[in-house]
């Protein structure tokens, strides 16, 4: 009898990797873009809102052409090297467009260890995809303001075909840290520390904020702002509830861990304030949201419930610290990292990266009979008398912010001798205006050489009503 369901698919985890991934998706597309324009001064509103929704296009279109195969595909053997590290960090070329329709290849993070997906490529590749496509939109938030839109889409290619691809391939992909036993369940590492450091290295490359911007750092609207959190918060579900690849006890364990971790960083973070003597405000209360989400990011489906909220906690406080009063030391002064990414990205995923060294709890299901690797056992945490793991998530974090760092550095440098990196100052002073031709919120007011609005011809009042 005819089926619509191919004997190895499995609809029930087919449709909950779609629904995750669209809720990833979601995190990007509304959920950045109505975040960085209600936070944004308004005249950069639209500016900061097209480049997110640019940097999603390119990465969806570089993905299927030639990015998920570098991520996740066979090794690439770099400069001849057939063992060591430079045979195991990317992955080679190639279109999945031909490839769609079949079975999900097994593998992810471990290439030769995990069981075949009950999913077509398709599906696998949807939710890598709004993995890439987030990773460009959360470095954005380090440069919002002054980067060159045009010299954006090339950066958007590059980035995330030289750094993004590496750093997956090497930690999720089957590639050297992940062979070495480094855990990174949903992208702390991957996607929040590749990002903070990136985007600080951009920051300082490209330079500052105009200074009447830095001084008078309003949102515009701050509903817009909790709107595109509240999307983040939520979306987050998708984001760790996906990667087990299975509709199973793990991907609900995830889901838990991810918002208790959330709102005990939240909470934290408020009671920071309090204890500093300071007001509790909706940016600082979003940073600390923002935080938890990073922090359990690499840890949702290492750890229990009691190492979820702990790690929501710590993370929380070192970030408040971060922000609050290293970013007033020297090199975090000289950057002007308009939201601060290299603190609640960078720091929160370096600090989750390396708690789930302490916290790894063995008795997780990830993968039922054999866990998200060929055996949990060896990747218990501190607290389950287990250090080598320490050892491992060190090595992994060093790669990822030293050639993160590298590479952005020397791909602006290169884009800056074609484009220029920087707006022009007249663009800076205009704003969305002089980018895109319109703004968030259209004034009458005549403005630079923009003809006037027509007024509209007196209205004769109306006769007193007769009796």
């Amino acid at each position: 009898m005819w089926s619509a369901y191919p004997t190895w698919l499995n609809p029930g985890d087919n449709a909950w990797q779609m629904t995750a991934a669209t809720l990833v998706g979601l995190m990007s597309i509304p959920g950045l873009a109505v975040l960085y324009g209600g936070v944004m001064q308004k005249r950069w509103s639209v500016n900061s809102m097209m480049m997110t929704f640019v940097a999603f296009s390119l990465v969806i279109v570089l993905w299927v052409l030639w990015g998920f195969k570098m991520a996740f595909g066979e090794p690439q053997h770099l400069f001849g090297a057939s063992h060591g590290i430079l045979a195991n960090l990317w992955g080679k070329p190639g279109s999945v467009l031909g490839h769609i329709a079949e079975q999900g290849q097994a593998g992810i993070p471990l290439i030769t260890t995990g069981p075949a997906f009950h999913f077509p490529t398709s599906t696998l590749v949807y939710f890598q995809l709004v993995f890439a496509a987030i990773t460009p939109l959360l470095m954005l938030g380090s440069v919002l303001g002054r980067f060159n839109f045009k010299a954006w889409i090339p950066f958007v290619l590059l980035w995330s075909s030289l750094v993004y691809t590496v750093n997956a391939f090497a930690i999720w992909g089957g590639g050297w840290f992940a062979q070495h036993g480094a855990l990174d369940y949903s992208g702390g590492y991957v996607i929040h520390l590749a990002a903070g450091v990136s985007g600080f290295v951009a920051a300082a490359v490209v330079g500052p904020r105009l200074m009447r911007d830095r001084e008078v750092d309003a949102p515009n609207n701050l509903l817009m702002v909790a709107t595109g959190a509240g999307l983040l918060w939520l979306g987050w579900n998708g984001f760790n509830g996906g990667d087990p690849y299975y509709a199973g006890a793990s991907a609900s364990a995830a889901v838990l861990n991810t918002n208790l971790a959330t709102a005990c960083a939240l909470l934290t973070w408020v009671g920071l304030d309090y204890a500093t003597r300071r007001k509790p405000s909706l940016i600082g209360t979003v940073n600390g949201m923002i935080t938890g989400l990073v922090a359990i990011t690499p840890a949702a489906g290492y750890v229990n419930g009691w190492g979820a909220g702990a790690i929501g906690i710590v993370g929380c406080i070192v970030v408040y610290f971060a922000l609050n009063y290293l970013s007033r030391m020297w090199p975090f002064r000289k950057v002007d990292d308009t939201l601060g990414v290299i603190y609640t990205h960078g720091f929160a995923g370096l600090s989750g990266g390396l708690l789930v060294a302490v916290f790894a709890d063995p008795k997780m299901i990830i993968y039922p009979g054999i866990g998200k690797t060929a055996d949990i056992t060896p990747f218990a945490g501190i607290v389950h008398g287990n250090w080598h793991l320490l050892k491992e998530q060190i090595f992994a974090a060093l790669w990822v912010i030293i050639f993160s760092a590298i590479v952005t550095f020397i791909l602006l440098k290169l884009i800056n001798l074609v484009i220029p990196l920087r707006m022009k100052e007249a663009d800076l002073e205009e704003g969305d205006l002089a980018v895109h031709g319109h703004e968030v919120y259209p004034s009458d007011v005549p403005s630079l050489g923009l003809p006037p609005t027509t007024a509209a011809p007196p209205v004769a009042p109306e006769p007193a009503p007769t009796g």
